[in-house]
């Protein structure tokens, strides 16, 4: 069952819903563009996407459900689990004796109406919903877990004693022991299982002097989460050793160690960092996610001209790709999903990494081992030596490494690697202080992407705000406002604006489902391509600042221009822009 183009034009004249003339439009629109006419019409404007919704459900005769502000009940909620809800669009909402009503964005989809149908031993009625009635239902699911991972963590930790040290037994033993003990591996468990359905990137076990915090950075800010009693403490870190394969009874040194959680919903690596501090050991945890395949350019924040560029020069067979900013501002992701776009069977793609943070199939993984003498530059050394086309470095480092990569580029490859540099125009004098010569940078360097993350505003927790003079001052400072509202015009991201001031912003709108306004992140970049000009005031060893001023001459914007593009979109804040910007 699909509604087709000529049954919904034929429906939205009947009803005088749009004018003929405008569908006309419209359905030129849609065989020009290859979309469906419903989605131009809401892009468009002409009708809203609930709008089409029900038409496309009154025209299948199919019942339309709107559960944007419905609570159901958790035990027929979790008839179909979170992973199933989430992957496939449906939502268990109602249950009648042996009948339950499922809400779908795709009614069509029998193989999950079939597998909900044999999992829940019950007759499934389906019913047509929107996008955001989806999105209400999901973040209960968290909330459900939420309640759930609250009370479980409080009845195990209740449950635990501190041990003292028996008689003939070693400390290890002991350890061994504590991390063995069921509560302290519910509790580890819930930890790391409700950090993953938060999507945080880092867990923070921090012992204090009466108790032990829990903090996740979720979106690049850290959050307390949980508090503990001092009980606990020992029982975490031997679990936490355990599970990493770290020595028990080592206390004085940091150690450093990784492991998997796998389910059929999720597969996580957790790199782990423990530390010793004056109130115990305090432990960090990054998780990783396995599988990044689904990344695109698009969805990290890539459009317009500087995505053509990014695509343009991973086209080409030699040269390097270097992708500037701090620890921290997704530079591994932006490789990880360059290195997807060219990972085919035609090319042999090898990496010298430290760490591996993501496993990637059919691509040749290196981890850096400096103890044994396997460091960047020898381990890339190597890499040449096994007939690659493309090499990823995961850092330059020094001057070794440095010419290993610009050789490499110079002879053949092409080579994707990061620099800790604050701009795309910086990176090519911090090549120069690695002793590099001005000539070789100038022929292997294609493309430089400078970049940080900022928070993204919640659609349905933001608000539009008025700017005051001091806002707009500090605005202008940072930018060109006239290469800003050129772009936005060009790209069609805003109607209407012909000065900055023109433009409107919006502001985090705390809500239940969004405690500070934001959820997920999205990079803001610079991108400059070498170009023959360039190439010209490199070889003449001319500074960043003027080589910057060239690239902005020939269309390169600022990562603040990028920033505030978003902003008026409303995908972020100024705050957020300002934040990660200010050197």
């Amino acid at each position: 069952m699909k509604v087709f183009d000529e049954q919904l034009k034929a429906f939205v004249l009947d009803t005088n819903l749009v004018t003929e003339e405008k569908v006309k439009v419209a359905e030129k629109k849609a065989e020009t563009e290859g979309k469906r006419l419903g989605d131009v019409l809401v892009m468009e404007g002409l009708i809203n996407a609930e709008e089409l919704t029900k038409l496309e459900a009154y025209i299948l005769g199919i019942p339309f459900v709107d559960l944007g502000r419905e609570m159901i009940d958790p035990k027929i909620l979790k008839i179909i689990p979170e992973a199933i809800a989430r992957k496939h669009n449906i939502i268990a909402y109602r249950k009648d004796g042996k009948v339950l009503e499922v809400a779908m964005l795709d009614p069509d989809d029998l193989q999950t109406i079939d597998f909900v149908k044999k999992k829940a031993n019950l007759k499934i009625l389906p019913r047509l919903t929107n996008k955001e009635s989806i999105k209400n239902v999901l973040r209960q699911y968290e909330e459900s877990l939420k309640a759930e991972f609250s009370e479980l963590i409080g009845k195990e930790a209740g449950e635990v004693r501190v041990k003292e040290l028996k008689e003939g037994e070693s400390e290890e033993e002991s350890l061994q022991k504590q991390a063995e003990e069921m509560p302290i591996i519910k509790i580890v468990d819930a930890i790391l299982r409700h950090a993953i359905l938060q999507n945080a990137s880092d867990i923070h076990i921090e012992p204090q002097e009466r108790e032990v915090n829990v903090r996740y950075r979720v979106d690049g800010i850290l959050h307390d989460t949980m508090t503990l009693p001092k009980a606990v403490q020992t029982g975490i870190v031997a679990r936490i050793k355990v599970l990493s394969e770290l020595k028990l009874d080592e206390h004085r040194l940091p150690q450093d160690g990784r492991f998997k959680v796998e389910s059929d919903d999720y597969k996580v690596s957790f790199r782990v960092s423990v530390l010793p501090v004056h109130d115990g050991e305090k432990i960090v945890m990054r998780l990783l996610k396995e599988n990044v395949k689904g990344y695109t350019l698009e969805s990290l924040g890539f459009w317009g001209e500087y995505l053509e560029k990014a695509h343009k020069n991973l086209k080409r067979p030699v040269g390097m790709i270097l992708v500037t900013g701090p620890t921290g501002s997704g530079k591994t992701t932006t490789l990880y999903t360059m290195m997807d776009i060219l990972n085919t069977p035609a090319v042999n793609i090898s990496t010298i990494e430290d760490p591996i943070e993501y496993r990637m199939p059919r691509i040749n993984q290196t981890q850096v081992k400096p103890d044994i003498g396997l460091t960047f530059a020898n381990g890339l050394r190597a890499l040449v030596r096994q007939d690659p086309d493309i090499l990823m470095v995961g850092e330059i480092r020094d001057s070794e490494t440095a010419s290993l990569a610009i050789n490499a580029a110079l002879t053949g490859h092409l080579v994707l690697s990061t620099l800790h540099t604050n701009s795309a125009a910086g990176a090519l004098p911090r090549l120069l202080d690695m002793d590099q010569e001005a000539f070789l940078i100038a022929s292997t360097v294609n493309l430089i992407i400078a970049q940080r993350l900022v928070r993204k505003l919640c659609e349905d927790s933001r608000e539009k705000y008025e700017l005051n003079k001091s806002d707009w001052d500090d605005i202008k400072k940072s930018i060109d406002s006239a290469r800003v509202i050129e772009y936005l015009k060009q790209n069609n991201f805003v109607k209407g604006a012909e000065k900055i001031e023109d433009l409107e912003f919006y502001r985090p709108k705390p809500s239940k489902t969004c405690p500070d306004g934001y959820k997920g992140r999205i990079g803001i970049y610079e991108v400059m391509e070498v170009t023959e000009s360039i190439k010209s005031m490199i070889t003449s060893s001319t500074n960043d600042s003027a080589i910057e001023d060239r690239a902005r001459k020939e269309g390169m914007i600022t990562m603040t221009e990028d920033g505030i593009i978003k902003a008026a979109q409303g995908i972020t804040t100024i705050e957020e822009v300002l934040r990660v910007t200010r050197e």
